[in-house]
């Protein structure tokens, strides 16, 4: 599976990208929230799902990992596919979206094309557990740019406990002090577990 692609950005518009790297082309759909952050770039990395079907193999890049995350919370619901689910993180950035979800704001989730009353409510039922507060930065997953709290978190995971009280444990511990190196996040995890 390709966690993320790196590489020259050899041409760009609003639906999707081509990104060179290792002699290969690598044409990548994306939402409108990856094109403005990638879009004054020669060069960039983005973070891919691949959806593999029967009579295509597509690749779908977002700016980080949070865009990511949540395009893959919005492709578990029934009813929304990875071209709806990209539709609604074009429509509303992340955070927006995230807040939407976790506060059960329907009139929010009904402005994006393609979601009527039904959808809204079934996203806000399905995710609004799953879906992280909103930190004081804007961004919904808290720590998810930090390297140290995902490869704890990731040990933690491998080591067979649950990911969800594995991250509350992880994100209470970075709250408490950010420079911990990874192998004492596990540690002090695993006291808490």
């Amino acid at each position: 599976m390709i966690d993320y692609i790196a590489g020259i950005v050899t041409e760009l518009n609003p639906a999707y990208v081509v990104i060179e790297t290792g002699g290969i082309g690598y044409c990548i759909n994306i939402s409108l929230y990856t094109y403005e952050a990638i879009a004054n770039t020669e060069s960039c990395r983005i973070w891919i799902h691949e959806a593999i079907r029967e009579d295509a193999h597509l690749l779908f890049g977002f700016s980080g990992k949070d865009e990511r995350e949540l395009f893959r919370l919005l492709i578990s619901v029934s009813g929304i596919g990875p071209n709806t689910a990209r539709v609604m993180l074009s429509s509303l950035n992340p955070a927006a979206l995230g807040n939407a979800i976790s506060e059960g704001d329907v009139n929010t989730l009904k402005s994006v094309k393609g979601i009527g009353l039904k959808t809204a409510q079934r996203v806000i039922v399905d995710l609004k557990d799953k879906i992280g507060k909103q930190s004081v930065s804007g961004e919904i997953f808290t720590f998810s740019d930090n390297t140290a709290h995902d490869e704890a978190l990731s040990a933690l995971v491998m080591l067979g406990f649950a990911k969800n009280s594995a991250t509350k444990v992880i994100d209470n511990l970075v709250k408490e002090n950010r420079s911990l190196p990874v192998e004492e996040l596990v540690r002090q995890a695993l006291k808490l577990l």
